[in-house]
């Protein structure tokens, strides 16, 4: 009977924590942080259900890469800044780096100060060849990164997303998660394709996170959007929020939505 008690009490503990992790990511989802503009893509990103996927709990470490502006920071610092912490693996600059990237990343870190709506959270660098100490080996619980993997590709080919996924590896504590979000080109699909338009291909970015020692624990449909095939006169750019084509078939672009994205929680073996 002292057994039994003692894992009903055990199974009563999980599902409180659970659902206190569920509580907190939808609060952070509907909060003032938030800006009217940023909730009216939750319709395509669905944050609640892409962070519930992952498993993120209110006490983790989690570790961002590339967040730019914040969207997914609004909804992850709230998550874990009292009982966890958050970082920002941002952007690498250097004296060849543009003006964009100097003052995206001046301008996350201002909201990292006093005052800032992300108050305390760290801030470190994140480039696949020039920045890949995220954070302190093994002590991340968690790595998130969200429609990234392309520009790594793009800029680095195989040798920058070998370098990612290595890094991420080497941060994670042994049974922490990476979670990837990722604009999805068919199998059927010319590789080279990958090159230039915005997509990878599931298979690719699993065998690369496999190559790195990551093991595949589950994928999603959460993100997925079947009206999206991925073959757009500028990639991925020619949906929205871009409308690369501006005016030019605007009202067919706007009907497609966002693009069709695989969703990929990967785990460190312990």
């Amino acid at each position: 009977m002292k057994k039994l008690a003692q894992l009903m009490l055990a199974a009563t503990l999980g599902m409180s924590a659970c659902y206190a992790s569920a509580d907190a990511i939808s609060d952070a989802v509907k909060s003032e942080l938030r800006t009217s503009d940023a909730k009216a893509r939750d319709e395509y990103r669905k944050p609640q259900q892409t962070l519930r996927f992952f498993g993120l709990k209110p006490e983790m470490t989690v570790v961002e890469i590339s967040p730019g502006g914040g969207w997914y920071t609004d909804i992850l610092y709230p998550v874990v800044k009292d009982s966890g912490k958050y970082v920002a693996a941002h952007f690498y600059v250097d004296e060849s780096t543009n003006d964009y990237y100097k003052k995206a990343l001046a301008a996350f870190k201002e909201k990292t100060q006093a005052g800032g709506k992300y108050e305390g959270a760290a801030v470190t660098a994140f480039h696949p060849t020039k920045a890949l100490d995220i954070i302190d080996a093994g002590s991340a619980d968690m790595v998130l990164t969200f429609r990234n993997v392309h520009n790594w590709y793009m800029r680095e080919g195989d040798t920058g997303i070998d370098n990612a996924f290595g890094a991420f590896f080497k941060a994670l504590k042994p049974g922490g998660v990476l979670g990837v979000v990722e604009h999805e080109l068919p199998e059927s699909a010319d590789d080279a394709v990958m090159t230039s338009s915005g997509y990878m291909k599931r298979s690719y970015v699993v065998a690369a996170a496999e190559k790195a020692g990551f093991m595949l624990e589950a994928s999603s449909d959460i993100n997925a959007n079947a009206m999206d095939n991925a073959d757009h006169p500028k990639g991925v750019w020619t949906l929205p929020p871009r409308l690369a084509l501006e005016d030019q078939d605007r009202d067919k672009y706007l009907a497609i939505g966002e693009s069709n994205r695989m969703t990929l929680k990967f785990k460190k073996p312990n």
